[in-house]
């Protein structure tokens, strides 16, 4: 299975119960995501990895409050807690991931003037991260994300692996939304259409 690798997605405290951006039931998945960790032979993790006063913050923005939506140069941007700073504790891997067998971590989000989800490119869809090139140079075409958030991070992560022309596979089992206003059935009917697969081994 060398062909494959496991991309985990943002499995850090801010997004877990009790930190500064909460995806209810984010810790639920770790014991699984290690699972899936221990039985991949390649595995990359995303870190969102935000300087302090970043512009997504609604803090950044005076009389704006978090998941406000405003115009930004390369688009619409959902306004977020402060979170992920870079050094936190927020911004640490969950302490129960098994993390160590990772051979990548891609930290995102830490230009100051661009948010960005998912692990290939920034929020204006043109900046890479790299790991595309990563991915190719090491022989890998097929790719499962896991991890947080379903209707963010993972879902933009997906749409732009398939864009890179990756096999691309979601396990929503092992993953959890954050679902504003509707996103969480949004953006699985979009990867739907985009042709990422989409597994849940829950209702197997």
């Amino acid at each position: 299975m060398a062909e494959e690798a496991l991309i985990v997605i943002d499995l850090q405290n801010d997004f877990c119960p009790g930190g500064a951006l909460a995806v209810a039931g984010g810790d639920e998945i770790v014991p699984l995501v290690n699972d899936l960790i221990r039985r991949t032979e390649h595995v990359v993790l995303t870190q969102d990895w935000h300087p302090a006063g970043h512009s997504s913050f609604a803090s950044s923005h005076p009389g704006k409050q978090p998941f406000e939506t405003i115009e930004m140069p390369y688009g619409p941007q959902t306004l977020w807690p402060d979170h992920c700073i870079q050094g936190s504790l927020g911004s640490d891997f969950h302490s129960g991931l098994a993390w160590t067998k990772a051979e990548l971590v891609i930290r995102k989000g830490f230009r100051p003037a661009i948010d960005s989800y998912s692990a290939f490119f920034e929020n204006d869809h043109t900046t890479p991260t790299g790991l595309a090139g990563y991915l190719k140079e090491r022989g890998i075409d097929s790719v499962t994300l896991v991890g947080l958030a379903t209707d963010y991070c993972v879902a933009f992560s997906a749409l732009d692996a398939v864009k890179q022309d990756f096999k691309t596979t979601v396990r929503l089992d092992a993953c959890r939304g954050i679902d504003l206003s509707g996103s969480l059935d949004a953006m699985i009917a979009l990867m739907r259409e985009a042709g990422v697969t989409l597994e849940d081994h829950l209702s197997d």
